[in-house]
């Protein structure tokens, strides 16, 4: 029996949210394939390119829960694509930018160096993926408020803002070493059990003022200003923390669940 004008419309509702997640996984492997073909060139124009889609992956992804939202169309297929893809795009893509970025040039003249800079970007994925899967099995366990360890999407601009500003490939040994440090840190806090803020925060007049002094400063610092941003806010955060188990509530600290 041919469905009616009604029943498409609304497979193709469902099918909605699962386009936009499709639209994510092509920024994210647009990224890839530019970083490999960019890998024994350098062009710096061409990494800044792979760093940018790596955002527009991330926005796609935000507009696909969204959207799924809007159209009450949320499904555990949904969710699961969702996950694929945030491994793809926020844990392979990066990994796979910087390491061509940082280290195949300079490997030519180091192998060393370039299975440092391979083992690095390889910790980065796997803290990513493991840092996925315990967010998709606590769900409801945790207070909504905070994310428990760093989200993968901000791991991911987290790395990516190197790249966006200095796009350049990396030229010196003491480069490479920091990029390895970063890749590290970054992973290690993806995993951790610091209490990263959501957005489900209650909105406030100093979060006003924040953002528009981080507009100011986005006009003046212009592609160095995301550097910032991130070195502000994984400070702050683990401030917060620090100050949690001092006993300082100054801000609230997450709720405990009981199982």
């Amino acid at each position: 029996m041919k469905p009616t004008r009604q029943q498409r419309l609304a497979r193709a509702k469902f099918a909605l949210p699962s386009f936009v997640t499709l639209l994510s996984i092509a920024c994210g492997f647009s990224s890839i394939v530019l970083s490999v073909e960019n890998a024994h060139i350098g062009a710096a124009a061409d990494y800044r390119m792979a760093a940018f889609l790596l955002v527009l992956a991330g926005v796609f992804d935000a507009l696909d829960g969204y959207v799924a939202r809007l159209t009450s169309t949320q499904s555990e297929f949904g969710m699961q694509l969702d996950s694929i893809a945030d491994v793809m795009n926020f844990g392979c893509a990066p990994g796979l930018l910087l390491y061509c970025y940082g280290f195949t040039l300079l490997g030519a003249d180091h192998p060393t160096l370039l299975r440092m800079g391979g083992l690095a970007c390889f910790i980065f994925v796997a803290c990513g993926a493991l840092r996925l899967a315990r967010f998709n099995v606590s769900v409801g366990r945790t207070d909504p408020r905070y994310f428990v360890g760093m989200p993968i999407t901000a791991g991911a601009a987290c790395v990516a803002s190197v790249v966006v500003a200095w796009p350049q490939p990396l030229q010196g040994m003491a480069q490479a070493a920091g990029l390895v440090a970063l890749l590290v840190a970054v992973g290690t806090l993806m995993v951790s059990t610091v209490r990263f803020p959501s957005s489900k925060q209650k909105k406030s007049p100093l979060l006003l003022a924040l953002v528009a002094i981080a507009l100011v400063l986005l006009a003046v610092l212009q592609w160095r200003f995301f550097v910032l941003f991130f070195l502000i806010y994984i400070s702050a955060t683990l401030l917060i923390n620090i100050g949690w188990q001092m006993g300082w509530r100054g801000v609230p600290p997450p709720e405990v669940f009981e199982d």
